[in-house]
C-alpha cells in the first residue's frame, strides 16, 4: 500500500444519495462498515429511489467481488482506488459505542472508521455522510468526517435569473412596443442568456423582455391572464411566459413561499389542457416527525391527504376566479372527473413513460439530484416538466441548499436552449405573509 493513502469510509445515507458513490473518490480508498451492508439489506425491497440506489449498490458490489473476498483491498476500476468492507472491531483506545451508547449502527460506523485509525495510522481515514450529527460525533472523537461532495452546487451562481438593464434608449422601447419585438445587437452585453429575461429601463419607460436566441431577437412580455390568474410583478410575468413557451421543454420555478410558483404552474397547465393529454401536479412525501407515511390512520387517500392538501388548495383557487356556471370552472371539474387532471405524491408515478403530459413537482428542493434525473430522462414525446420549489427550505436530513435535485438541475441546465430558470422573489398571498419573509 501507498504512503499518504486516504481512505475513506462511507456512511449508508450517501450510498442511497448516489449509488455510484463508491467510484467518485478517484484512485483513492474506499471502506463500506459492515453495518452498512445489513443497512443496504434493509432498504433493497421498494419502490422509492433509495430502494432502488440500495439494490444497485448491493449488485455493483457483488459483481466487483466476483469469487473473490471483500476482507482484502480489491479494485473498483480502471483510474480508480480499491475497495473492501470494514468489520466494526473494537478499537483499542476509543470505543464510539461505550462512549455514545450500545447498539445504535451510527456508532458502530464511527467505531469502524476508529478501527481502520489504528489499522493504518500512515493513512488519512475520513468518515463521508450526509448525516449532520453522525459528523459531529464522529469529529467529537477526532475522527475527520466530511459531507459527500459530488452532485453540490454554489448556489450563488444561479441567483439572478433575470437582469434590469438601465439607460436603454427610448427609441429602443418605443420600438419594441411597437413591433413586439427589436433584433439584438449587443444590448444585452453579457447578460444575454438563451431564454433569458430582462427589464428594459430608461426612466420611467420600462418594457419586460425575453431574449429568443432562435430568431436572436428580444421579444415583448405582456403582462395576460392565464387561466383566471394574472401575474402581479415581473418575475410572475416570466414565470408565466416559461410556462407557456411552447419551445422551453423544462422550467424550473424558485421562490419562497407565497411567490405563486405552484399557482402560476397550474394555471398554464389548465390554459394548456387541450395540448397534452395529462397534468400531473405531484410532491415527494417527507414523512413528518421521522415517522413513515404507514404511521398515519386510514387508508392511503386518507395517508397522503395532509401532504396534498396545499396543492388542492391552488386548485380550488383556481376554481374560485370563476362562477360555478363558467366555462371553465365547468372544464376543471371535467378534467379532475376524467382524470386529465390529477395530484398525487411523486412515488405513485414511479416507473411511468410520460408522453403528452404536463407535469409539475413541487417542492422539488427536497429531491436528490439523481431523483431530478430520473423524473427527466422519462419524458416521452410532447411532455413538458415544471421543477418548483425553495433550495433555502428543505425538508429531508440528508439535503441542503447545496446538494439538492432543484439547485442542481437550475445549476447544471443553465444556458440550455429547452431549459428555462425564473427565481421569484415577491410574495403575494398577503402583506402579513410578506411581513414573516422579511422580518422573521
Amino acid at each position: 500500500m501507498r504512503k499518504k493513502d486516504k481512505i475513506y469510509v462511507l456512511d449508508t445515507s450517501v450510498l442511497l444519495h448516489d449509488h455510484d458513490a463508491i467510484t467518485n473518490f478517484e484512485d483513492n480508498l474506499v471502506g463500506i462498515p459492515i453495518t452498512v451492508l445489513e443497512e443496504l439489506d434493509k432498504f433493497k425491497i421498494g419502490n422509492d429511489t433509495k430502494n432502488f440506489s440500495a439494490r444497485e449498490v448491493i449488485r455493483f458490489i457483488d459483481k466487483l467481488s466476483g469469487n473473490g473476498s471483500l476482507q482484502e483491498w480489491i479494485p473498483i476500476g480502471k483510474g480508480m482506488g480499491k475497495l473492501k468492507v470494514v468489520m466494526e472491531t473494537a478499537p483499542k483506545q476509543l470505543n464510539a459505542e461505550h462512549i455514545y451508547s450500545t447498539g445504535k449502527n451510527d456508532h458502530k460506523i464511527i467505531n469502524a472508521a476508529l478501527h481502520l485509525m489504528e489499522q493504518e495510522p500512515k493513512n488519512s481515514v475520513v468518515l463521508i455522510t450526509k448525516d449532520i450529527n453522525l459528523r459531529i460525533k464522529a469529529k467529537a472523537l477526532g475522527v475527520t468526517a466530511e459531507d459527500y461532495e459530488t452532485g453540490k452546487v454554489i448556489i450563488h451562481d444561479q441567483e439572478k435569473s433575470s437582469y434590469a438593464i438601465d439607460g436603454v434608449d427610448s427609441e429602443v422601447i418605443r420600438e419594441i412596443f411597437t413591433k413586439g419585438y427589436i433584433d439584438e445587437q449587443e444590448l444585452l452585453g453579457n447578460k444575454k442568456v438563451v431564454n433569458g429575461y430582462y427589464i428594459l429601463k430608461n426612466g420611467k419607460s420600462s418594457s419586460l423582455a425575453y431574449y429568443n436566441h432562435l430568431t436572436d431577437q428580444i421579444q415583448r412580455i405582456e403582462k395576460e391572464f392565464v387561466y383566471g390568474i394574472k401575474p402581479k410583478n415581473a418575475e410572475q410575468a416570466f414565470a408565466l411566459h416559461a410556462l407557456m413557451n411552447p419551445e422551453v421543454k423544462l422550467v424550473a420555478l424558485q421562490g419562497v413561499a407565497g411567490t405563486g410558483k405552484t399557482l402560476l404552474a397550474l394555471a398554464s397547465a389548465l390554459e394548456q389542457h387541450k395540448l397534452f393529454n395529462q397534468t400531473i401536479l405531484a410532491r415527494p412525501i417527507v414523512p413528518l416527525s421521522n415517522k413513515e407515511i404507514g404511521f398515519l390512520p386510514g387508508d392511503a387517500n386518507d395517508k397522503i391527504g395532509p401532504y396534498m392538501e396545499p396543492l388542492w388548495d391552488n386548485l380550488k383557487f383556481i376554481k374560485s376566479q370563476f362562477g360555478e356556471n363558467e366555462k371553465k370552472h365547468k372544464a376543471i371539474l371535467e378534467m379532475q372527473e376524467s382524470g386529465k387532471i390529477i395530484i398525487t405524491p411523486l412515488a405513485f408515478i414511479r416507473g411511468r413513460s410520460l408522453s403528452n403530459i404536463m407535469f409539475i413537482i413541487d417542492e422539488a428542493q427536497n429531491l436528490t439530484p439523481h431523483e431530478v434525473k430520473t423524473v427527466i430522462t422519462r419524458a416521452g414525446e410532447n411532455t413538458k416538466i415544471v421543477f418548483t420549489g425553495d433550495v433555502h427550505q428543505i425538508d429531508t436530513p440528508y439535503l441542503d441548499e447545496n446538494s439538492n435535485g432543484l439547485a442542481y438541475l437550475i445549476d447544471r441546465l443553465k444556458g440550455q436552449k429547452l431549459f428555462t430558470h425564473v427565481k421569484l422573489e415577491k410574495g403575494e398571498r398577503s402583506e402579513l405573509a410578506n411581513l414573516a419573509n422579511d422580518l422573521l
